[in-house]
Formats: C-alpha cells, sequence, structure tokens
C-alpha cells in the first residue's frame, strides 16, 4: 500500500469519524450532559463518588448521542429540506442511513450496557426510556403530528437532571422532579424562538410547527405565557427548601432577562430578536443550573 493510498483512507476515515461525531449533535448532548451532572451533584450532600460519576457520564452521552443519530437517520429528508440542517453528514451523503443505523446502534447499546455495569439498572431503563421517547415517540409520531410536538417530546429533553439524580441516588426524589419541571417548561419558549425565525424553512418541510400552524402572533403570546409559567417553576427550588438566596437571586435576574426577551418578542419581533432570545434561553438554562449547583455547595438558607 503506497503512502499516498494510506493517506486517503486516514482522511477518508477522519471525514466519517467527524460526520459520525456532528450526527450525536454535541451541542446539545453537551447540555444534556451538564445538566445530568448537576442532578448527580444535587442528589448527594457531599461529592459523588468519582468512578461512579465517569461512568454515568459516559454512558448518558453515548446514549444521548446515539439517540440523535437516530434522529437524523429519521429526519434526514426533512433536513435537506432545511437550510439549518441540509449540510448534516445524511443529506449531504457523508455516511449512509445503514452506516449511521449500526452506529447509533453499537453507540447507544454501549451507553446503556455502561449505565447498567457501573451505574445502576435504574437509570439504565430511565435512559432506554428517555432514548425511544425522542428517537421514537417524539422524532417518529408526535413531531409530524402536532404542533404541540416539543410540549410534549419536552418530557425527553428534560429528563437527564432525574438521570443523573438516580445515578447517584438510585432513586427519583421531588427534588429531581423540580429540576425535571425547569426543562421541561424552559423547552417550549426556547424551541419556539427557533422555531419563529426558520418559520418559513419548517413550513417547506411540512412540519406542523406551532408559527406553521397557528400564526407568528399566536407563537410570540404562547412565547410569553411559558416564560412567565418557567418563571414560576424556577421558584420551585427555593420554595420547596432545595436552595438559598444565590440560587434565589440568580433565578431572579436570569427570569427578568428571560421575561423582557418574552415581552419584547410579543410586542416588537423581528426574526433578529427572536435569535437572539433563542441563545439567550441555552445561556440562561447553563447559568440557572451552574446557580443551583453553586447554591448546593455554598447554601445561604433563605
Amino acid at each position: 500500500m503506497t503512502s499516498a493510498t494510506i493517506t486517503m483512507n486516514l482522511q477518508r476515515l477522519s471525514i466519517n469519524c467527524r460526520s459520525f461525531f456532528l450526527m450525536c449533535k454535541p451541542r446539545v448532548t453537551a447540555l444534556i450532559v451538564f445538566t445530568a451532572l448537576i442532578g448527580m451533584f444535587l442528589a448527594t450532600p457531599g461529592m459523588p463518588p468519582l468512578d461512579l460519576l465517569v461512568a454515568a457520564t459516559i454512558g448518558i452521552a453515548l446514549a444521548s448521542g446515539a439517540a440523535a443519530a437516530f434522529n437524523c437517520l429519521i429526519e434526514q429528508k426533512i433536513d435537506a429540506l432545511m437550510a439549518r440542517t441540509r449540510s448534516r453528514p445524511l443529506p449531504t451523503g457523508q455516511v449512509s442511513s445503514v452506516q449511521t443505523a449500526v452506529f447509533a446502534t453499537v453507540v447507544g447499546a454501549l451507553g446503556l450496557g455502561i449505565l447498567y455495569s457501573y451505574v445502576n439498572p435504574l437509570t439504565m431503563w430511565l435512559t432506554f426510556g428517555t432514548f425511544l421517547g425522542y428517537a421514537v415517540i417524539y422524532t417518529v409520531f408526535l413531531k409530524p403530528a402536532t404542533p404541540l410536538n416539543i410540549v410534549i417530546g419536552g418530557a425527553s429533553g428534560a429528563m437527564p437532571p432525574i438521570l443523573g439524580w438516580a445515578a447517584v441516588s438510585n432513586a427519583i426524589s421531588p427534588e429531581a422532579l423540580i429540576l425535571f419541571l425547569i426543562i421541561f417548561a424552559w423547552t417550549p419558549p426556547h424551541f419556539w424562538a427557533l422555531a419563529l425565525y426558520r418559520r418559513n424553512e419548517y413550513a417547506n418541510s411540512g412540519l406542523p410547527m406551532l408559527p406553521v400552524t397557528h400564526g407568528e402572533e399566536f407563537t410570540r403570546l404562547h412565547i410569553l405565557l411559558y416564560t412567565i409559567i418557567l418563571v414560576a417553576v424556577t421558584l420551585m427550588p427555593t420554595g420547596s427548601g432545595m436552595s438559598g438566596w444565590i440560587y434565589l437571586v440568580s433565578a431572579a435576574v436570569l427570569d427578568a432577562i428571560f421575561l423582557v426577551y418574552a415581552v419584547r418578542i410579543y410586542r416588537e419581533y423581528s426574526d433578529a430578536l427572536a435569535r437572539r432570545t433563542f441563545r439567550y434561553s441555552i445561556l440562561y438554562l447553563t447559568l440557572l443550573f451552574a446557580a443551583l449547583l453553586l447554591d448546593h455547595y455554598f447554601r445561604i438558607p433563605v
């Protein structure tokens, strides 16, 4: 084998590895793993065991990446119609459907196996249920069927803190359910901001997203209403005694900024504003959960 052939094969392998990595939606997976990690730390008054922390993180990350790859596999024709997704590996032909199916199956099985063997069966089964909820129930049934797809399907995206909590405590507590509710309430205003400035792409794809089926004004109103619900839900950690002043002050500031965005979207909409709101919503969730972690270890009681 010549050096040129070896170089070409290595380049092809590098492209394939990058393609598979991109199908795991690394930015989404990173946020999932982050919120799961927060759940792990909050589940114990001290520090979770390092070996358990590593195994749970790897297992949840692999399962999340596999679910994202299955999502890409199922939606490859829709992805080809949208500017946001048409450059993904499947629509561009960088990988085949068979390769994607094999990759997602192997990675998902590996992640679940790690969770079962090195964490606990409860976390594995909860992760498997979350996998099915996103890759099958949401992607196959809900997303093409109802404009409420993101509301109902948001339950899968809200599961990571419960997975992290279960990994450490081998149980599901009311505190873990509060973390679930925060992400569940956050998902609609987060996603509908994206759907607003991408509404023409969703219309071309045939997906019944809220701005397409019910119009922009209706969607803007529901972003505001769900943001108000989110603000109320984010007060639950303090109200339940789960957190103290550090979290409460942080949540109040973050909520106020989110509410300003939501009110402005409702009253003076522009695509640029919706794009900024979408980006802020990601920062919002990251900082909110970081505040929960900081408060957990440096609690100032309310």
